[in-house]
């Protein structure tokens, strides 16, 4: 009997929301973590990224797991997530993607992750990407409920609409994204944007302290990105992220507009020279995903523009997860007063609760 679904396959996508469907839908918490595509046919177990990359070199643990608690043959979709302090915590799951073994060995222990299954591709010799969602739910609930597969996590559900807005509300404590929405009688459709996501989104008002030029013009002609700045208690200014995706147009005007901004002495920029202090987060830093870049230009911290995010990572001074989008200048804003504490933290939630699918009472922060 052979599987009938192999790696690579592009997972089914979702369009953002500003609102919940009509309709019959199903849905579901939208978990914060890497998109994963498991196959399993017999001693063979792949883990494929979004990408179609394998991801078992990097999650050994996940893949000893599911070897104990899947069926012979079957193909998932889900999310490989990681939780600490009753939280999931997406920058100990990046730094999981790691080039030596010993260190993904050791992180395997200290951070393992785990595998969320929210959809079911394939069971046995059966393919079942036509069949229609509500049947292959029910079929991945029976499979979840029986045997060595009872312990596989499967993600909650729910079809009423009051429900999912509640877990919209509440789960974000538990660092949950927002709410995903599929069809319950639409197929499994690879690589097409057929879901529907509802993701938190808040504003904040950042001083203007760089900029990049965008990559395809000659330098100084056309801007890419603003780079965001936010004042700690101790007023110093921390790098938080970027707002981009200008039109050709806007780019332009931005050059000109922000040329008098330019500094050109280092002293004259808290991000230059020996002007950083211990802790401060700065623009163009090293890490395993890139080598130091400070390919930026200093502007003077004097502009605020109002930018939306829709959530922050990282231990304190936190930055924005994502490139936060434009939404307009603040001419009456003082720069001084952007600071941190204007940013929203989400009431802290119990992580076992969103498992279970249950509405507990709130933490305190």
């Amino acid at each position: 009997m052979a599987l009938p679904l192999k790696s690579p396959i592009e997972p089914m996508l979702a369009s953002t929301a500003a609102e919940l469907p009509a309709g019959d839908w199903l849905f579901e918490p939208k978990w914060d973590g890497f998109r994963c595509v498991v196959f399993r046919d017999g001693d063979e177990i792949i883990l494929q990224s979004r990408t179609g990359r394998p991801l078992n070199r990097y999650f050994p643990e996940v893949v000893r797991r599911l070897a104990e608690v899947l069926p012979e043959q079957i193909v998932l979709d889900g999310e490989l997530v990681v939780a600490r302090g009753g939280r999931l915590d997406f920058d100990a799951l990046g730094e999981r993607i790691h080039p030596a073994d010993s260190r993904v060995r050791m992180l395997a222990e200290a951070t393992p992750a785990e595998f969320l299954a929210f959809d079911l591709l394939a069971l046995g010799s059966r393919d079942l990407l036509g069949a229609p969602l509500h049947e292959r739910r029910e079929l991945l609930i029976e499979l979840g409920s029986t045997g060595q597969a009872a312990r596989l996590r499967v993600t909650p559900a729910t079809t009423d609409p009051d429900t999912a807005m509640t877990w919209f509300d509440l789960f974000e404590g538990a660092g949950l994204d927002g709410i995903v929405c599929k069809l319950l009688d639409g197929a499994y459709t690879p690589g097409r944007r057929t879901m529907i996501k509802l993701k938190h989104e808040r504003t904040a008002d950042c001083v203007v302290a760089g900029l990049r030029w965008h990559a395809k013009t000659e330098p100084g002609t056309s801007v890419g990105s603003l780079l965001l700045g936010l004042y700690d208690e101790r007023r110093t200014l921390h790098h938080v992220g970027v707002v981009g995706a200008f039109t050709a147009a806007v780019r332009r005007s931005l050059a000109d507009d922000l040329a008098d901004l330019r500094v050109t002495d280092a002293d004259e920029h808290p991000w230059l020279g020996d002007r950083p202090v211990d802790g401060q987060r700065l623009p163009g830093g090293e890490s395993r995903w890139r080598k130091a870049n400070t390919d930026w230009v200093a502007l003077r911290p004097e502009r605020v523009v109002e930018v939306a995010y829709d959530h922050t990572e990282g231990a304190q001074p936190a930055r924005f997860r994502h490139t936060a989008r434009f939404r307009r200048w603040r001419p009456d804003r003082d720069p001084a007063s952007c600071r941190y504490d204007q940013l929203d933290e989400p009431v802290r939630y119990d992580l076992a609760a969103v498992l279970a699918g249950e509405v507990r009472p709130q933490a305190s922060r």
